[in-house]
C-alpha cells in the first residue's frame, strides 16, 4: 500500500505537469504581441524546465531505501578536543542543509567532548529521499585550519567519520540473534556530565559478532530509547553488509575500496588558502563557509552522478 500510494503519487504529479504544458502551449499560440502574456509564459516555461530537471535528478536514487529517513552518525578521529569540535561543524553543516529542504531532524544521541564540540553524535534526519541524497556523505571528512584550541595557533588536520543508515521499514528483515546482543542500562547525563534521570533510561546496545555499539539517551523511557537503538542497530547492520558488497564487487573488478578510517571522501582546508574538495568526484569550491553553512547538494549531485556513469560503464 505504500508503494501504490508513492506511484500514485508520482503519477499525479506527472499528469499535473503534462496539464501545465498543454496549457503553456494554448499560452503560446495567444500570447504574440501580448507583452503581459509572453513573460508569464517564459516564467511557467523556467518552472516547468526546473521541474523536470529535479526530477530527471532523482532518477539518480534507484537504491530500495533511496526515498526512507536516514539515521546520521558522526565519529571524532584523533584529535582530542580539534576532532570534537570538527564532529560539531558537521553536525551543524548537516542540520542546516536539512532544514534548507525542509527536513525535520532529531538528536538520538550524542557524547559531548571534555571541553567542547562532540565525541560523538546520531541524528534522524526525516524528508522524502533523505537516506537517498545522504549517502554521499559517507566516508571519513578531512578538516585543515588554524585551531582556535591551540595557544600557538598552529595548523591542525583532523578527521571525523561519517556514517549513514537507513531506516528501514519495519518489513525489511534484518537477521539479529538475540543472543548476539548484550544490552546496558544507565541514565542519561547533561553536557557536563551531570545526571538529568533519576532512573536508569539510557540504552547501550552491543552486537558482539560485529562489535557495533548503539546507544540512545534521547527519549524519556527506556523501552522507547531501546526501540530507537534497535532501529538504529539494524540500518548499522544493513549499511555494514552493503559495504561488504561493494568491496567484494571492487575487489572482482579489481579496484581496491577500503573501508573505515582510510576511505577519505572530502577535505575541508581553511588555511592556508580556502577549499573543500570531494576526493571521489574531484568537484571543488572556494566558498567554504557557504558549505559548512549546509550547501553540499553540488558535491552529493557530483557523487550521484558518478554513481551513474560508474554502472553505465560497467566499473
Amino acid at each position: 500500500m505504500q508503494r501504490l500510494a508513492v506511484l500514485k503519487d508520482e503519477w499525479e504529479r506527472w499528469q499535473k505537469r503534462s496539464r501545465r504544458v498543454a496549457d503553456a502551449l494554448e499560452l503560446a499560440d495567444l500570447a504574440e504581441g501580448d507583452p503581459a502574456m509572453e513573460a508569464e509564459l517564459v516564467a511557467e516555461v523556467a518552472a516547468l524546465e526546473a521541474e523536470v530537471a529535479q526530477e530527471e535528478f532523482r532518477l539518480l536514487l534507484s537504491g530500495p531505501y533511496d526515498r526512507r529517513d536516514a539515521i546520521l552518525a558522526i565519529h571524532a578521529g584523533a584529535g582530542g578536543i580539534e576532532a570534537q569540535d570538527w564532529v560539531a561543524m558537521l553536525l551543524r553543516m548537516y542540520l542546516r542543509w536539512a532544514e534548507s529542504r525542509g527536513y525535520q531532524t532529531e538528536i538520538v544521541d550524542s557524547l559531548p567532548g571534555e571541553e567542547a564540540g562532540l565525541k560523538s553524535v546520531t541524528a534522524e534526519i526525516r524528508g522524502e529521499w533523505a537516506y537517498g541524497y545522504l549517502k554521499a556523505e559517507r566516508g571519513v571528512h578531512r578538516l585543515v585550519r588554524l585551531s582556535p584550541f591551540d595557544a600557538a595557533h598552529r595548523r591542525h588536520t583532523t578527521f571525523a567519520l561519517v556514517e549513514v543508515m537507513p531506516d528501514l521499514p519495519d518489513d525489511i528483515e534484518v537477521k539479529i540473534n538475540p543472543n548476539d546482543l548484550r544490552i546496558d542500562v544507565y541514565r542519561s547525563s547533561s553536557a557536563g556530565g551531570q545526571n538529568v534521570q533519576k532512573n536508569s533510561t539510557a540504552v547501550r546496545i552491543t552486537h558482539l559478532p560485529t562489535g557495533i555499539v548503539v546507544t540512545c539517551q534521547n527519549e524519556r523511557s527506556q523501552l522507547q530509547n531501546r526501540e530507537t537503538a534497535m532501529r538504529i542497530l539494524r540500518g548499522r547492520l544493513y549499511d555494514l553488509e552493503l559495504q561488504k558488497r561493494e568491496e567484494e564487487a571492487a575487489r572482482i573488478k579489481g579496484k581496491h575500496v577500503e573501508a573505515g578510517w582510510g576511505n577519505q571522501i572530502r577535505s575541508y582546508v581553511l588555511h592556508p588558502y580556502h577549499m573543500v574538495k570531494d576526493l571521489r568526484t574531484g568537484y571543488e569550491t572556494g566558498d567554504t563557509q557557504a558549505v559548512l553553512d549546509g550547501e553540499i547538494d553540488p558535491f552529493i549531485e557530483a557523487w550521484l552522478k558518478e554513481q551513474i556513469g560508474a554502472v553505465r560503464a560497467g566499473v
